[in-house]
């Protein structure tokens, strides 16, 4: 009959449905995280997203096909086995989830608030090929907050003692990282940390919007009951040298963590005016320092008008939604490339928009101007276009020629990079180091060129993330343990 459907006789006679009559699955959307309203948080240092709920959290774990072959697995640098915690959250067994993230990453809620997980975990995500990828990073954080808020923190076996001793010098992510994995393999661990409080960039660099140093201190808490020990203002090079840990101190191995704290500046005329800092002074200021809470902290920073933020990378965005949120009128990024070009992540990016950044790009500044009395007043910039692709495979911005213009400003804060610092370097003429300045170490095993030295983190690939860092403090742990046990002790 006309409008009747064609029903394939063959399919009908096996007991079959056919393929034009079977109902199809709705497909679930990737669950959006809620978060505070832009503009209440651009005046305050609350974290911006509040987090899943337990129902959500289920229902985007419900998303993952739990795939024969997880690529995710293979994406993320700490090894997590990312569908069996998935599939515990998906099954509202929410402890079973925090343990089984805690046996490969000491550091989960951290890593599930400032991961790029759309560049790596989620990436390669198998859901993500025909729509959106499952949202890992904010089940992560999900599964770890559940273990914080509602139980005893879950601590794994440890192994017997081995007899053997750790030293990792810097409480990072990367430090941070290799002494929870030592502990648990039974050795004498100790941190030596050059601040005060253990973290690293977690706590100087890192804002309180974007990962509450609660958060931070929980996880370190986490790692001392692991057995490991931090000794706090000690500056290796100043405090002890290298050579005094092994020798007059007893470690068997030692572990090089910290960082690449070195900021970079323009070079360009002005830049020692007052009102320009570098993003890590900056940070720094408002974050360990506790800036942002004033009046129960004095600490001085620039109380602003004008802001400029010079750069495009996470660093930028975390300096200029901070100058936001101490109470200047007006923050600008100005970046000399494109949108597409900046290395943010687009999060990021996509909050300082929402939160009324200006963003001022394919600009460039050439000098900073000051008043009578030394103080920033504006800064010349100049603009820019894009020409071929340089070393890093972006394309090279150049001048345009008679573009230049003033911005009024008042303060200036250069985020273009960090490198390594240098003093545990020159006290170890030993310990070989790049062009930069960084430690060269072995990919595989991130050791130095000092026996029983490793290494890892931003001190030898420069500035970087702190998943990265993670990453090569589960490698080291690993070729550590095994020196380790190699000696006869």
């Amino acid at each position: 009959m006309p409008g009747d459907k064609v029903v394939n006789s063959k399919t009908a006679q096996k007991g079959k449905a056919p393929k034009a009559l079977k109902p199809k699955k709705p497909k679930i959307p990737r669950q959006p995280m809620p978060e505070q309203d832009p503009l209440e948080r651009a005046r305050n240092f609350n974290e911006v997203p509040f987090g899943y709920s337990n129902e959500t959290a289920m229902i985007e774990a419900s998303r993952c096909i739990q795939c024969k072959k997880p690529y995710c697995i293979d994406g993320c640098p700490v090894e997590i086995n990312i569908p069996a915690f998935i599939r515990a959250i998906k099954d509202g067994e929410f402890a079973k989830a925090a343990g089984i993230l805690k046996k490969d990453n000491a550091l989960p809620a951290i890593c599930g608030r400032v991961c790029p997980q759309e560049d790596q975990c989620e990436k390669v995500c198998v859901v993500g090929i025909k729509g959106e990828p499952v949202a890992i990073g904010r089940l992560e954080r999900f599964a770890a907050d559940w273990e914080r808020e509602n139980m005893e923190i879950i601590v794994p076996e440890i192994a017997p003692p081995t007899g053997r001793k750790a030293a990792i010098i810097g409480a990072g992510p990367a430090g941070l990282t290799v002494a929870g994995e030592l502990a648990r393999l039974g050795h004498d661990v100790t941190i030596f940390e050059a601040l005060h409080k253990p973290g690293g960039v977690l706590i100087y660099g890192i804002p309180e919007f974007r990962l509450p140093k609660s958060i931070v201190m929980a996880e370190v808490d986490y790692v001392k009951k692991l057995g490991v020990k931090i000794v706090y203002n000690a500056i290796i090079g100043k405090y002890l040298t290298i050579d005094e840990l092994f020798k007059e101190e007893g470690f068997h191995s030692i572990f090089i963590g910290v960082g690449a704290g070195l900021p970079y500046f323009m070079n360009i005329p002005g830049e020692n005016l007052n009102g320009v800092y570098s993003a890590n002074e900056y940070l720094t200021r408002s974050n360990l320092m506790k800036a942002y809470d004033f009046p129960n902290y004095d600490t001085p920073i620039m109380r602003s008008r004008k802001v400029a933020v010079i750069g495009g990378g996470n660093v930028a965005m975390d300096a200029a939604r901070t100058a936001l949120r101490l109470g200047a009128e007006e923050v600008t990024i100005v970046y000399r490339r494109s949108l597409k070009e900046m290395p943010a992540r687009d999060e990021e990016i996509h909050h300082a928009k929402e939160e009324g950044i200006i963003f001022k790009l394919l600009n460039n500044p050439t000098r900073i101007n000051g008043d009578d009395n030394g103080w920033v007043r504006s800064m010349t910039v100049i603009k820019m276009e894009l020409g071929e692709p340089d070393a890093s495979g972006r394309r090279r911005p150049v001048p345009i020629e008679g573009s230049e213009y003033e911005m009024e400003v008042d303060t200036v804060i250069v985020s273009i990079g960090n490198g390594a610092n240098p003093l545990l370097t020159r006290m170890t003429p030993e310990l070989k180091t790049n062009k930069w300045g960084n430690i060269i170490a072995d990919e595989k095993t991130c050791a130095t060129s000092m026996k029983g030295v490793y290494a890892g983190g931003d001190i030898v690939l420069g500035a970087a993330t702190v998943i990265l860092a993670m990453g090569a403090g589960k490698v080291a742990s690993r070729a550590m343990h095994e020196y380790m046990m190699s000696l006869d002790v």
